[in-house]
């Protein structure tokens, strides 16, 4: 009797989809439980606001480093094992950080993690395709994605509001538990492949799939929007604590905490995104997100605690959309090797978030708000007038020689 794939009226797809679910809601919970405690790391180990930021890009580096080590490895020994295990490894971090008063430690401990926390993407996507029947991938895959961007704001909503009554080394001992409870849950839960072929090419096949799409410049300009959404969308994040802690609002951790309400936005934006595209086109729509990004992140720029949060809102909605698209757009462009797209896409993606937290700093301590504000709403925008202009290039000798 042939073996089929999970649909989503079995119970061993929801099994999958909620654990997976889950497994992300913990990966990005954790990834950016640091960004509302920054001013916090800034008195308590008395370093700079940059220093402060590589407790969040030390993470993403480590978690890139990640992707494309356990991705090659994933497709060799399975799915399951580096899911489990990564989950499993990402946990230790939360309870051994407390424990020291080195800054250094924690650096370090936040880069294994961060490679930890990338088993996770690594495998989960090619194991819900290997796993589930075709007409069912496309509830997994938003299921899971809609968890990402859940976990995210979870995680900096919880921190930023347990940070006004208690030690950041308490909040990373309750984030140990939460992993520890969902690690059980997949650990006991999640099923085992049935679908999985171990790949026998050798290393030097993979990389040369990688290399194909490095070398084409219509691939490079689209991974370079990845790095550009996310270095703008990060920046305003990682330096809006200080920004509402300091004049004219002064407002305390609890109450910045809530601001990362606005990634509900996002959670909801994404899927509408995706149903326009499927009427009006991938590529209006996904502009449309691009200029939406652009105008949100200028509008925080008014002295204003109402409009900050309206542009906050308007951002996520943008930065969602043209994210979304941005990926989708990158495997329809992809003629070979569409598994090395999307991993480029990713990667570029999280370069923009170590770029957005760490190298934005000196700008923020020489010239503040404003001059982050405006470098993080003119980038997606001049970004896209760039390859627009490049492309339109690219197409001219092509139709002059038609003529």
């Amino acid at each position: 009797m042939e073996t089929k794939k999970y649909h989503k009226t079995d119970f061993y797809f929801w099994k999958i989809t909620l654990c997976l679910a889950s497994a992300s809601f913990f990966v990005f919970a954790g990834l950016y439980v640091v960004q509302p405690l920054l001013p916090v790391f800034v008195r308590d180990f008395d370093i700079s606001v940059s220093e402060a930021t590589l407790t969040l890009s030390v993470n993403i580096v480590g978690l890139i480093i990640g992707l494309i080590v356990l991705g090659f490895f994933s497709d060799r020994i399975g799915r399951v094992p580096f899911i489990k295990y990564s989950l499993l490894a990402s946990v230790i971090p939360f309870l051994l950080i407390p424990m020291t008063d080195s800054f250094y430690f924690f650096i370090l401990m936040r880069f294994l993690q961060g490679f930890a926390l990338a088993g996770l993407p690594a495998a989960s996507l090619a194991y819900i395709n290997e796993e589930i029947d075709r007409s069912s991938i496309g509830i997994a895959t938003a299921l899971y994605i809609a968890s990402n961007a859940f976990g995210g704001m979870v995680g900096r909503v919880l921190a930023g509001y347990l940070a006004e009554d208690y030690a950041w080394q308490t909040i990373f001992f309750i984030f140990a538990g939460i992993g520890v409870v969902i690690v059980a849950i997949v650990m006991i839960f999640l099923p085992n492949s049935r679908f999985f072929k171990a790949s026998h090419l050798s290393f030097r096949k993979d990389i040369e799939g990688m290399v194909f799409h490095v070398k084409n410049p219509a691939m490079l300009l689209i991974f370079g929007m990845g790095i550009i959404f996310q270095l703008s969308f990060t920046s305003i994040w990682t330096y809006l604590p200080f920004h509402l802690e300091g004049e004219p609002f002064f407002l305390s951790a609890k109450a910045i905490s809530y601001t990362f309400l606005a990634y509900g936005f996002g959670v909801v934006g994404a899927p509408v995104a995706g149903w326009l595209a499927g009427s009006l086109g991938l590529n209006i729509v996904r502009i449309a997100g691009i200029i939406i990004l652009s105008a949100g992140i200028i509008m925080t720029m008014i002295l204003s605690l109402l409009w900050i949060i309206v542009g906050l809102c308007v951002t996520c909605l943008g930065f969602f959309t043209a994210h979304s698209l941005t990926a989708t757009f990158v495997t329809e462009k992809a003629t070979h090797h569409k598994g090395s797209a999307s991993s480029l896409y990713l990667v570029s993606y999280y370069i923009g978030v170590a770029f957005g937290s760490t190298a934005v700093g000196p700008i923020w301590d020489k010239a503040g708000w404003n001059a982050v504000v405006w470098i993080a709403g003119i980038l997606p925008i001049g970004y896209l007038i760039l390859v627009t202009m490049i492309q339109k290039n690219a197409k001219r000798p092509s139709s002059n020689s038609d003529e």
